[in-house]
């Protein structure tokens, strides 16, 4: 299979070359240049096969043709080793929960199988070290710190905003040590992403040191979250509610969404897609408008979504031919402030027991205000609730009990690198490394 750069300004590249690079020449987001559909068979009996059945028969058709069959039978399983259940909130309305991994947030299911995908390259080539450089806003930087951690080779540098991640969150990429260096940024994600990226673009810097990304820029990272998307369909389809399913993602950088709209072109009978933003509503307005108008991000309670240049809005472009139209045929959106995510926290939990979290509570409001008679929707709740405790906790007025893997983290002490937004400075840091 060969990727394409969204910019179109770079040759093609093989698998192995748009994972280890990340970023194109160009500048540019890799596609692959062809998305084959799984034949209708596959859908006849998605309900009897296991996630991880299901997950390899997807990962072949994206990978099969750059790594053996057995190679990828093993990342995919030892990918999926927790259950993704979808649970029903109230009547039509499903939760998909990404949260039963390592991390608890769905980025366990990427950033798993890019590091063994990547370690597999990295072996493939005798190279003695790749460094990944990640920007996060939350999640990533956990879920790719602890899927690479001890892997020989390869050393992790996670960038995050400073005092704009939970507690719990930065803990979980902080505390590691072995090959995880955090670097604690005095800006937002969108400065975080902007380092990342000049990193990659600086020649100097690349001729000293092999630099890849592991945010959903990179191809490995991305793809594999088509995966849960399939498993979703399965469970409802066994439960004779797969109909006229639409699927609604909290999003942000608009990795998952995209993994999830690659699904729909293999063949995936999802309906419709509604992108739920926080107060950061540039895909909204775009919807809206036709005009892509990025801007600087805000805080919000729902953090992960707090990106005001989406990176995969790229890839949404290239897969819809730069058509507007077509875009706002498939995929429609809602934006919500912080009192109306606090607000649907505490009703859907007084009302159901369900207790949402910041980002899956714009998912789930997104479906109760736009579903139509007849349609099944199913949110992604992308992180257990646990992980923003004291807003959780703060808008139900109830204690949450805190998963045994969380606590784990939390004993840890904190290590982190402190930097400045300006490019120079991290990059004379990495010149010294």
């Amino acid at each position: 299979m060969k990727y394409y750069s969204t910019n179109k300004q770079a040759p093609d590249a093989t698998l192995e070359e748009a994972v280890v690079k990340g970023l194109a020449a160009d500048k540019g987001l890799f596609m692959p240049r062809e998305i084959k559909p799984l034949p209708s068979s596959f859908y006849d009996e998605i309900e009897n096969l296991s996630f991880q059945e299901m997950a390899y028969r997807v990962a072949d058709a994206f990978f099969g043709e750059d790594v053996p069959a057995d190679t990828l039978k093993q990342i995919v399983y030892d990918t999926l080793s927790f259950d993704v259940p979808a649970v029903k909130v109230k009547e039509n309305i499903y939760s998909l929960e990404l949260f039963h991994g390592p991390t608890l947030a769905f980025k366990d299911v990427g950033g798993r199988f890019m590091a063994r995908l990547l370690s597999y390259f990295i072996r493939k080539e005798g190279k003695q070290q790749v460094n990944v450089l990640v920007a996060t806003s939350g999640d990533t930087g956990s879920a790719v710190a602890n899927g690479f951690l001890g892997v020989k080779g390869i050393h992790v540098y996670v960038l995050y905003p400073k005092g704009k991640v939970s507690e719990i969150q930065e803990k979980q990429f902080t505390t590691l040590g072995q090959n995880i260096t955090a670097i604690e940024v005095d800006g937002t994600f969108d400065d975080c992403q902007a380092l990342v990226k000049n990193a990659f673009m600086d020649k100097e810097l690349n001729a000293h040191m092999q630099l890849t990304s592991a945010n959903s820029i990179n191809v490995a990272r991305f793809l594999p979250q088509a995966f849960y998307y399939f498993y979703a369909y399965a469970q409802l389809k066994k439960l004779g509610k797969a109909d006229n399913l639409v699927v609604c993602v909290p999003s942000g950088n608009f990795g998952n969404i995209t993994a999830g709209l690659f699904g729909k072109r293999m063949g995936l009978p999802v309906r419709r897609f509604i992108a739920a933003n926080n107060r950061n509503d540039i895909f909204y307005q775009y919807l809206q408008t036709g005009e892509y108008r990025p801007r600087p991000s805000v805080a919000t309670i729902a953090n992960a979504m707090d990106v005001g240049d989406p990176s995969n809005f790229a890839r949404i472009l290239a897969l819809y031919d730069n058509s507007h139209a077509a875009i706002s045929a498939e995929i429609s959106g809602a934006t919500y402030t912080d009192a109306q995510i606090r607000e649907t926290v505490k009703k859907t939990y007084v009302e159901t027991g369900y207790l949402l979290d910041p980002h899956g509570a714009c998912g789930y409001r997104a479906l109760e205000e736009g579903l139509k008679p007849g349609e099944t929707g199913v949110f992604l709740e992308t992180a257990h609730p646990a992980k923003f405790l004291q807003t959780v906790e703060e808008i139900i007025g109830n204690k949450v009990a805190i998963p045994e893997k969380l606590q784990a983290f939390m004993k840890g002490t904190k290590q982190s690198v402190p930097m400045t937004k300006d490019f120079a400075s991290f990059k004379a840091y990495l010149m010294e490394q």
